[in-house]
C-alpha cells in the first residue's frame, strides 16, 4: 500500500515531492513561538542592557534569514521564491514572543519557512541572553496558520474548535454541487444519504450543499459538533474545480483507504476509476466521500452497510463480535 506520507516513496523511503504539476498561487503561512527567560532578563532585552548588541533587531535579522536559507537546512524543503519576510518579537512579562510571517507565489507552501524563522530568530535570542541566563527555554514553536494552494486556509483555532467541541453524535450529510449550491440544479442524493443514515438509527438533519469552492469550510462546519459519521456526495473526480478529497484530507487524522477502495472495487462502471473519493477519521468522526451520482451513492451504501456498524464499534473500543472483518479466515487443513 502507498506510504501515506508525502515525503515517503512506496518504501518508505524519503523523497522530494514532485510538486511540478500544481498551479502557482499566493501562500502565506504565520508561526509563532516563545523565549522563556525572567522577567529580569525581558527588562535587559528591553533597555539593551545586555553585553551583546541589540538582541531585539540581531533576532529579527536572523528569523528574515532563516526563512530565506530553509531549503539549505530543512533536507526535502524546495527552495522558494520568497516575497515576503516579517518577524516580530514581542516582550512580555517573563517571555518574549516571536512571530514570522512569510508569502510566496509559488507551487508549495511555506509553513517551514516560518517555522524556520520563529526558531532561528528564537535560537539567535537564546544565544544574546545565555551571559545572564543559560537556562532560557525556546518553547511552543508551532504553525498558526496557513493560506493558499488546494486545501485553502487552516488555522489552529479551527482545528482546536473541532477538537474541543462537545459531540452530538448522529450524521451529517454535505452536498457539494455548485450548481445546486446556486439554484441552477436539483440535488438528488443528499436525500438519499440522509434517509439511509436515519435508517441506520442515526439522528441527522437534512444535508447541507455548498458550492465546489466552498467545500473546506462546509466540511469544518459539518465536523464542528462532532457527528458520529459525515458522508460527502459530489465533488470527487478529475475535474479541475472537484475539490473534495484534497478538502477531506486536509481534516482526516486517520485515513482508512481501504474503505475508499472498497467504495471504487463495489461500483459497477468503468468511471469510477477516476474517482478520487477518501475516507477516514477526523477527531471520531468518520468521514467518507461518495460520488455525485445516485448510482454511486446507492454503491456507496451498499459498502457502508457492512462496514460502518463494525467501524463504529472499534472507534468506541468496543468488542464486535458479529463482524469478523479484521480476522483472517483460517486455511482448511490439507
Amino acid at each position: 500500500m502507498p506510504s501515506p506520507l508525502t515525503h515517503l516513496d512506496d518504501d518508505g523511503r524519503a523523497r522530494m515531492v514532485d510538486v511540478g504539476a500544481k498551479p502557482e498561487t499566493r501562500r502565506e503561512a504565520l508561526a509563532r513561538g516563545r523565549m522563556v527567560t525572567t522577567a529580569e532578563v525581558v527588562g535587559l532585552l528591553v533597555a539593551d542592557g545586555l553585553p551583546k548588541a541589540d538582541a531585539l533587531a540581531t533576532a529579527r535579522i536572523a528569523g528574515i534569514a532563516g526563512a530565506k536559507r530553509t531549503s539549505d537546512l530543512i533536507p526535502l524543503c524546495h527552495p522558494l521564491p520568497i516575497d515576503a519576510v516579517t518577524v516580530e518579537l514581542r516582550p512580555s512579562g517573563d517571555a518574549v514572543v516571536i512571530e514570522a510571517r512569510v508569502s510566496t507565489t509559488g507551487r508549495t507552501g511555506v509553513e517551514m519557512e516560518a517555522l524556520t524563522a520563529v526558531t532561528i530568530a528564537g535560537l539567535t535570542l537564546h544565544d544574546m541572553v545565555k551571559a545572564v541566563d543559560p537556562g532560557a527555554t525556546l518553547t511552543d514553536v508551532q504553525l498558526v496558520e496557513k493560506t493558499g494552494g488546494k486545501h485553502g486556509r487552516w488555522t489552529r483555532d479551527q482545528v482546536r474548535a473541532i477538537a474541543e467541541s462537545p459531540r452530538r453524535g448522529g450524521g451529517r450529510v454535505l452536498v457539494v454541487s455548485t450548481g445546486a449550491a446556486a439554484g441552477a440544479r436539483e440535488d438528488t442524493t443528499g436525500a438519499r444519504i440522509v434517509a439511509w443514515l436515519r435508517e441506520q438509527g442515526l439522528e441527522t438533519p437534512d444535508a447541507a450543499v455548498v458550492a465546489d469552492a466552498d467545500v473546506a469550510a462546509g466540511l469544518r462546519t459539518a465536523v464542528v459538533d462532532g457527528p458520529d459519521v459525515l458522508i460527502t456526495t459530489g465533488g470527487t473526480g478529475p475535474s479541475p474545480t472537484d475539490r473534495t478529497p484534497e478538502a477531506t484530507a486536509a481534516l482526516l487524522d486517520r485515513p482508512l483507504p481501504g474503505v475508499a477502495e472498497a467504495l471504487r472495487a463495489r461500483a459497477g462502471t468503468p468511471t469510477a476509476a477516476l474517482g478520487r473519493g477518501v475516507a477516514g477519521l477526523a477527531n471520531g468522526t468518520i468521514v467518507v466521500n461518495l460520488p455525485g451520482s445516485t448510482g454511486g451513492v446507492d454503491d456507496g451504501l451498499t459498502v457502508l452497510a457492512d462496514l460502518l456498524p463494525h467501524l463504529r464499534h472499534q472507534i468506541r473500543g468496543e468488542a464486535d463480535h458479529d463482524h469478523g472483518a479484521h480476522q483472517s479466515t483460517p486455511h482448511p487443513a490439507p
